[in-house]
């Protein structure tokens, strides 16, 4: 598998799916990394994309969030 193919990114990404402050949404292998439009995600943008992803480890990080892998997911 070369880098290219492990690394998915939307530039616009649908809203219905992603916070509407989504700016850009990255998959690198089976975790994702959500960027915003310059202002910060908040606890109601962390809710909607936990609920896209019930038991995932999802954490929030100003104008990042990043939705883990399952343990083991990537070996």
């Amino acid at each position: 598998m070369t880098p290219t193919d492990a690394l998915h990114t939307e530039t616009h990404p649908v809203h219905d799916r992603w916070p509407l402050r989504t700016r850009t949404v990255s998959q690198v292998h089976s975790a994702w990394v959500l960027h915003s439009y310059g202002e910060d995600f908040d606890p109601t943008d962390l809710a909607l994309v936990r609920r896209r992803f019930p038991g995932r480890h999802i954490t929030l990080d100003g104008d990042v969030i990043t939705v883990w892998p399952h343990p083991g997911a990537q070996r």
